[in-house]
């Protein structure tokens, strides 16, 4: 195998654990947010099915994005120091968030009868269910803007470290984020629950459905006109308009499965579509790594690296997938 596809099997396989990782461990988010929003008479019973839900995967899922990070720092180093020196703020949030959202999740649960403890965790839980997902989206956005600049021949970072994600894009991708993870957790709860709870969550699926298309809009403007790097690729590529439609075909389809309450094809179709406007990302921003300076070719480990990580990924992905089957065939059989 050439040197020029091993960079593009790795690149493939972050890809897809992305996918796997906003589709699952997103959602995981995205029940925490809910619980901000719980209100009323089934406030408590919302409460209580969110937590159920999420309880025996919320850990197992963050597989994805150790596995992604792994992959960057072994594979694209200079790619991944730059990344984590430019964008040390949002990082470091992201983090902390998923820290703190884990431990909080743990004290709310044990607790002991100390409610001082347990009103602590709650909050800190919820926080940083909507703080997480918010940071993720900026890093994301702000690897794509192209206001990263790096030397390529040193790995040296020359635009600073509050500029290159302070801007409207990778905020703006940051909230698409936030949305995108609370419509998922609302429609997977629609497989969770039943009767009025059932409702009170399409309701919401709904809801927060139709405001990841309000933001991918001026999302999509902001790209076009403040990133160019991967806005012109995005929206102006020959592949860009059939992308785009069906990425909105698939989208409309799954309200339309959540109006008529089919909810397990409305489970597949914000699959797809989750899938969709990753893969749409990624191939606008292919083949650069860290736009604009960093690419598959420049910043890529040596072929003995690439040839020894895939095959490690090989055989661990014998290990790991049967166990993931195995885990959501036992709490996830609906």
């Amino acid at each position: 195998m050439g040197m020029p596809d091993l960079p593009q099997l790795v690149v493939a396989v972050v890809l897809v654990a992305m996918i796997a990782y906003v589709a699952s461990g997103g959602a995981d988010f995205g029940s925490g947010v809910w619980e901000l929003f719980a209100r009323g008479p089934r406030a408590e019973p919302q409460v209580r099915a969110l937590r159920e839900a999420i309880a025996p995967i919320w850990e197992a899922n963050h597989v994805w994005l150790i596995l992604v990070v792994v992959l960057l720092f072994v594979c694209f180093p200079m790619a991944f120091a730059a990344i984590m020196v430019a964008l040390h703020i949002p990082v470091t949030l992201m983090l902390v968030g998923i820290v703190l959202r884990g431990a909080a999740f743990v004290f709310q649960s044990y607790a002991a009868g100390d409610h001082a403890i347990e009103h602590l965790s709650v909050r800190l839980f919820r926080i940083a269910s909507a703080i997480t997902p918010m940071a993720l989206g900026v890093v994301a956005g702000a690897v794509a803007g192209g206001n990263i600049r790096v030397d390529a021949a040193t790995g040296a970072v020359t635009s600073g470290a509050v500029r290159p994600w302070l801007l409207p894009f990778p905020l703006l991708v940051g909230a698409m984020t936030l949305g995108l993870c609370t419509y998922l957790a609302a429609v997977y709860m629609t497989l969770e629950t039943d009767g009025q709870l059932r409702e009170d969550f399409r309701r919401r699926a709904l809801l927060a459905g139709c405001a990841v298309g309000a933001i991918a809009l001026p999302a999509a403007w902001v790209a076009l006109r403040e990133a160019p790097v991967i806005g012109v690729p995005l929206l102006t590529s020959p592949w860009s308009l059939p992308f785009h439609v069906a990425t909105g075909v698939v989208a409309v389809l799954a309200l339309v499965a959540l109006g008529r309450r089919h909810f397990h094809w409305a489970r597949l179709l914000a699959i797809a579509q989750t899938a969709l406007i990753l893969i749409g990302w990624g191939v606008a921003q292919y083949p650069r790594v860290l736009a604009p300076d960093l690419d598959l070719e420049n910043c890529a480990a040596a072929p003995a690296v690439l040839e020894a990580t895939l095959l490690v990924l090989g055989i661990g992905t014998v290990l790991l997938v049967p166990a993931f089957v195995c885990l959501y065939r036992v709490f996830k059989s609906g």
